[in-house]
């Protein structure tokens, strides 16, 4: 029988309605089988762990990650598979940054949760729950289906670290801009097991440490040199997320240019990633990018920006050799990253 562990960390699907049905509170997973009977007849030994304080997604910190990846950690050898609720708001950080720390993985750690609370009629959060479970347990030859880092949610299992949420009221809340699903779950849960990511380490292992002196800084016409200044020369800055135009352009003005370039000499991080939904950046397809390319900053390719900035805290949190972290941004570690 398959063993998995469920964490809950907070967040809509594990909250119900008080009793004078005036609120919402977190309830006890100790009795998630007595709001979720079908999961009863899945061939699984179901455990849980629940934060002592469930936090709303949107207080959560890196240190909140590292105590998911250390509950894993110290659970790996003794379950076949983890089930994650969170709150939709943050998850794809969550996810992104798990799929960072956790190095070797070779067990599907599956994150989840619902736009509506668990106990209410018309909630998303008994099927997310049911088939994040049921996908858990997937087996082929005894080897776990998926082994990485992933994310289900009405109906489509994603990477993780590929996924943005799309919206605050639809069911249908991510999506997965540039990279395609994993699974589509309807009659039958239909897995595309060529896109399943299988880590080409022997042993598993956990990373811990982010460094949190990064910013992300959003380009739009009008920004002044001035606020750019300001951000770029504060000497407690390690990393910075550059959010630019189109396929990595920004503004080809001297100024500016000579500004990041100061900041990259000083040795600084900057990741160029685009605005746009879908897509990828491209430094030096325009004369717009060429110049960021000349300066210094590398390209964040076709990553989302929850992996990037995760990514870039992780890394700058493993090494303070900004070089390596460097090489790493633009290697593809846990199929962030496309590579072509």
């Amino acid at each position: 029988m398959t063993s998995i562990l469920i964490i809950y960390t907070g967040g809509t699907i594990g909250m119900v309605e008080s009793e004078d049905q005036k609120t919402l509170v977190p309830f006890n997973l100790d009795y998630i089988l007595s709001y979720v009977p079908e999961l009863n007849k899945l061939d699984a030994k179901l455990d849980s762990y629940s934060f002592e304080n469930p936090i709303d997604s949107s207080d959560i910190q890196p240190a909140d990650w590292t105590l998911i990846a250390k509950i894993i950690n110290e659970n790996y050898k003794a379950y076949d598979g983890f089930v994650i609720l969170h709150g939709s708001d943050t998850l794809a950080y969550t996810a992104s940054a798990l799929s960072f720390m956790l190095e070797g993985l070779k067990k599907p750690v599956i994150l989840t949760g619902s736009q509506l609370p668990i106990g209410m009629i018309r909630t998303d959060a008994r099927e997310n729950l049911i088939t994040a479970v049921e996908i858990a347990t997937q087996k082929i030859n005894d080897e776990p289906v998926v082994k990485e880092v992933a994310v289900f949610f009405e109906d489509m299992l994603y990477r993780g670290n590929r996924i943005k949420k799309l919206s605050t009221e639809a069911f249908e809340a991510f999506f997965s801009p540039n990279y395609p699903v994993l699974a589509e779950a309807g009659v039958s849960i239909n897995f595309d097991y060529s896109q399943l990511w299988t880590s080409d380490k022997s042993d598993f292992k956990l990373n811990d440490g982010f460094n949190q002196q990064v910013v992300v800084l959003t380009l739009f016409p009008g920004i002044s040199a001035e606020l750019i200044k300001s951000v770029l020369e504060n000497n407690m800055l390690k990393g910075l997320v550059l959010m630019t135009f189109g396929a990595g352009n920004g503004p080809s003005k001297p100024w500016f240019l000579d500004i990041v370039k100061a900041a990259v000499s000083r040795g600084l991080v900057i990741i160029n990633v685009t605005q746009c939904a879908m897509g990828r950046v491209e430094q030096g397809k325009y004369e717009t990018s060429l110049g960021l390319l000349n300066a210094g900053v590398i390209s964040g390719g076709d990553m989302t920006f929850e992996a990037a900035i995760t990514k870039l805290m992780f890394l700058l949190g493993q090494s303070d050799n900004s070089l390596w972290v460097k090489e790493q941004m633009v290697t593809n570690l846990r199929g962030e990253l496309s590579t072509s």
